[in-house]
């Protein structure tokens, strides 16, 4: 039952040597040849998988492999199920390549699929090969694929660099030290692909640079093997149920696979804007997921209509759940990193205010009011409120308290983004108001 499809896992010595650069330079090569590419992102990142789509022409998304929200059996189904149909899998890392517990070294080996290492080489030339030597040779059984060397400043910085690897390393070429198809970012993250106008030709100029480098050429096959354990339907737990979802500029940092499950859960998903639409659709509950709402402080404040709106669904005892940027425009007031302040929605007894460094970063697990969830926390705000949590994430690496859970009434809210499929009946009870 194995599939076979050329793969690639694009790692890194650390963060910001352009791992997502290079994934989408070859997403985009390998998909305007005509092949069909599937690109898979390790780790809770919502951000990289929006390029990374982008990159690959794909009208699916790309899903996020996580070892501890989803579990190694969920990890492996969800990247056999892209050999399915695939001419090429693309898997990005996330931070250094033995960076955390897990690590993408564990899923690359999981997967048993070689690792390209991207190293940035500005002030550097021989030193890459070591930086390559030790990435390839620190854990035995990892599949290597060789090195890419990026931000190249010229043909002679080249010639150091492949000067410096040790025999048997290959080397794979370089990208050249080029703002033309540098992605933006800002805090969080990069800019969302939906946001930057000239994403397409910045995709185009890194793809023209990969073609100069041997990943023109596709990689070898992988065998790719089902979950050892048969996945088990899910529970129709959310038969009937119409789910409203938040869904524009302001909120978008959503799990693909949280979408998967409430459907196969029976849910109806029905899209809005609380930017652009002033009513809400006939829905039974609402999920508004996190995103950038510090960014659109005054068309939020402006939009009157929908506030009234979910203010009258909260009043009718009817289920929300709220992450993040979802639960700051459920608060009575955002304040941007400027100072500028905005009223929100006012359905959360509460004022947020935008910090100019991060303020909660991790995996943790909470006891939402159907169960344990897993999940992941990434913001830059705070919140003062009177409100007392009905609950706290329990960290995995650590045993200070995790993010606050509210509740107030058949409203639940937390800075926690929580990956459904690790607990679907918990997951369900959200948008049933009790456990069903």
């Amino acid at each position: 039952m194995t599939r076979s499809c050329p793969a690639l896992f694009i790692s890194a010595p650390a963060s910001n040597h352009g791992k997502t650069t290079v994934t989408a330079a070859l997403a985009h090569f390998h998909a305007r040849a005509g092949r069909r590419v599937r690109v898979l992102k390790s780790g809770p990142d919502f951000l990289d998988a929006m390029i990374l789509q982008r990159a690959a022409q794909s009208s699916g998304p790309a899903y996020q492999l996580d070892l501890w929200m989803a579990g190694a059996e969920a990890c492996r189904a969800l990247a056999y199920e892209a050999a399915a149909d695939a001419d090429l899998i693309l898997i990005e890392g996330v931070m250094g390549l033995f960076d955390g517990q897990p690590c993408s070294a564990d899923l690359a080996q999981l997967l048993d699929v070689p690792v390209l290492a991207v190293i940035d080489a500005r002030g550097a030339a021989q030193t890459v090969g070591a930086v390559g030597y030790g990435l390839a040779h620190y854990r035995a059984g990892l599949k290597f694929a060789g090195v890419l060397a990026n931000s190249v400043a010229s043909a002679r910085h080249a010639e150091m660099i492949e000067q410096g690897m040790p025999p048997g390393m290959r080397y794979l070429g370089g990208l050249p030290r080029n703002a033309q198809f540098t992605l933006p970012e800002r805090h969080l993250g990069l800019v969302p692909a939906g946001e930057v106008d000239d994403l397409d030709a910045r995709l185009s100029a890194a793809a023209d640079a990969i073609g100069q480098t041997a990943l023109a050429a596709l990689p070898a096959a992988v065998g790719f093997r089902p979950a050892a354990v048969a996945a088990v339907s899910a529970p129709l737990l959310l038969q009937g149920k119409r789910i409203g979802i938040a869904s524009d500029a302001a909120f978008s940092f959503i799990y693909p696979a949280n979408l998967d499950l409430l459907r196969a859960m029976g849910a109806q998903l029905r899209f809005f804007s609380p930017l652009a639409d002033s009513a809400l659709p006939e829905v039974d509950s609402l999920y508004l997921p996190g995103g950038y709402p510090e960014l659109h402080l005054q068309a939020l404040q402006d939009n009157h209509a929908m506030k009234a709106a979910l203010q009258q669904h909260h009043q009718q005892g009817k289920p929300i759940y709220a992450e993040c940027g979802g639960m700051l425009y459920l608060l009575n007031s955002l304040t941007d990193k400027h100072g500028q302040r905005a009223a929100m929605a006012g359905l959360l007894q509460g004022d947020a205010t935008m910090q100019t460094r991060l303020q909660g970063l991790g995996y943790q697990s909470a006891a939402f009011p159907g169960g344990v969830l897993r999940a992941h926390t990434f913001h830059h705000s705070i919140v003062a409120t009177d409100l007392r949590p009905v609950a706290h994430g329990e960290r995995l690496h650590n045993t200070s308290a995790g993010e606050a859970v509210f509740r107030q009434g058949a409203l639940i809210a937390s800075y926690l983004h929580a990956y459904f499929p690790s607990n679907p009946s918990a997951a369900a009870a959200l948008f049933c108001g009790e456990r069903p």
